[in-house]
């Protein structure tokens, strides 16, 4: 497989959008974490690079069945580097307390589309 650089710079010039992110998976540090005392201060955390533009997506995930949750989480970052965004995640209330571990990678979007609807006046967003 070739470096991360090159096939970035490979997929630029094939007119993809090469749009580089950074996803990471949060999971819980064990069974006994306190992951409801710390999701206010989590919370707080991601409206803050939301606001400054720093998060681009967050959430929880399902367990492998897609039936229950699991404390896991998954986020993405946008950041000018693997560096910023480890640093990002090393700033959530949840890691930086010991409450969740996280991964994470790098993510070269280069196809797909979606479609937002914002209605201004019934305050409604809708995604497809």
């Amino acid at each position: 497989m070739p470096k991360w650089a090159d096939y970035k710079r490979v997929a630029k010039d094939r007119g993809a959008l090469a749009l580089e992110l950074f996803v990471v998976n949060s999971v819980p540090a064990g069974p006994d974490v306190d992951l409801p005392g710390t999701l206010p201060d989590h919370l707080a955390y991601q409206a803050e690079l939301e606001q400054d533009g720093k998060l681009v997506f967050a959430g929880p995930v399902s367990d492998a069945t897609g039936e229950d949750m699991n404390g896991e989480g998954m986020i993405i970052y946008r950041a000018a580097s693997l560096e910023d965004a480890k640093a990002l995640a090393e700033n959530d209330p949840m890691h930086k307390r010991g409450v969740r571990t996280f991964s994470i990678r790098r993510w070269l979007i280069n196809e797909g589309s979606f479609t937002v609807s914002v209605g201004l006046s019934g305050k409604k967003v809708s995604f497809s």
